[in-house]
């Protein structure tokens, strides 16, 4: 299986596809990273260097891609973070092409826009770029609960009014949802909740809180989930794999009093989650 990720790169830690890239390739997906910035490190230090690419060298590489004839063996393709919404229309013709040479290919979207308590932390223009263009062309977009309201353009608290978000984003394209770092009124304090919903159902996952904020978490999960539905089909089936392989990380994490999510050490947790969680129907 290949998939295409289009997405920042940091040197130092794991976000974008610095984490995605190895979570696909652990799982022995063939991983084809094309980076929409090269930061020394995530953002979430306050200070970095680097800067994000120009469009010209997205679809540049994107057209080396082409001319080696391989875009008809791409399973998939896989965005995050873009570093301008003019990116985002070269990561859609990206799309267009791989799925002018494979029909069966599939678009997901991990909607980058921001989190609770840093709210928006893209540049001008993306959060609406991703609203309007690239969650409309994709099969499968994976927003925190943060990401599903911006998208939505409300406030939701309790479960109902999730589903309710969900349904709407579904109607506007993307079959699959999935809601990551969900807080609703049904949550308890201790724990963090999960929401994946398809053609055939709507279904939960509740894994416990951990003392941890690091970032990577967001971009781990997205691909595996990715991975696992283009396995599998199921999008219960891809949330328990892919949440219980990133608790396992980020418990091995918290255990060590790390800033920076251990994806390298705890690397066996993608293969071989050390507890799986189970979704419910809700």
């Amino acid at each position: 299986m290949n998939i295409l990720s289009i997405q920042s790169h940091v040197a130092y830690g794991h976000v974008g596809n610095a984490a995605a890239a190895f979570a696909l390739q652990r799982l022995g997906i063939e991983a084809w990273p094309v980076l929409t910035v090269q930061f020394s490190n995530h953002t979430g230090y306050g200070a970095w260097r680097g800067r994000a690419f120009d469009v010209g060298l997205i679809r540049e590489v994107m057209q080396g891609i082409g001319e080696r004839g391989v875009l008809s063996s791409c399973n998939g393709v896989l965005s995050g973070y873009m570093g301008s919404a003019e990116i985002g229309g070269a990561i859609l013709d990206a799309v267009a092409a791989v799925k002018a040479a494979n029909p069966k290919a599939q678009y997901c979207c991990d909607p980058v826009i921001g989190d609770v308590g840093r709210g928006v932390f893209v540049q001008p223009g993306i959060a609406e770029f991703m609203r309007d263009h690239a969650v409309p062309a994709a099969q499968i977009v994976t927003p925190n609960h943060f990401e599903l309201d911006h998208l939505t353009g409300g406030t939701t608290t309790a479960i109902a009014d999730v589903l309710k978000a969900v349904e709407s984003l579904r109607k506007r394209g993307p079959r699959t949802v999935l809601v990551t770092s969900l807080v609703a009124e049904e949550t308890p304090d201790d724990c963090i909740d999960l929401l994946a919903c398809d053609d055939t159902g709507r279904y939960r996952l509740r894994t416990p809180k951990l003392p941890i904020s690091v970032n990577g978490a967001g971009d781990t999960i997205a691909a595996l989930f990715f991975a696992h539905h283009l396995r599998s089909g199921s999008a219960a089936e891809a949330m328990s794999y892919a949440a219980s392989s990133v608790f396992g990380i980020l418990k091995r994490t918290a255990d060590a009093g790390s800033r920076e999510i251990l994806l390298i050490e705890a690397q066996d947790e993608i293969v071989n989650p050390s507890r799986l969680f189970r979704p419910e129907p809700v």
